[in-house]
């Protein structure tokens, strides 16, 4: 079950913070299993497809050398 503070955090979440999660989270992480992981995934690519142009640049901003 998704905790409520989980829910409203992932809403507010810029969609770059998002990213960084979801490429950088440990193996176990509990935001990315269950309800909270599903509600991740489907608020990042939501998030994603309304401004395609802004997140590229996101990512590029990310990296995929871990958390700076």
């Amino acid at each position: 079950m998704m905790k409520p503070e989980d829910k409203q955090w992932i809403d507010e979440a810029p969609y770059e913070d998002l990213l960084r999660i979801w490429r950088f989270a440990v193996i176990g992480d509990p935001r990315m299993q269950g309800e909270t992981g599903t509600y991740l995934a489907e608020t990042i690519a939501r998030k994603r497809n309304a401004d395609p142009a802004a997140a590229v640049y996101a990512s590029k901003r990310v990296g995929w050398d871990g958390p700076a």
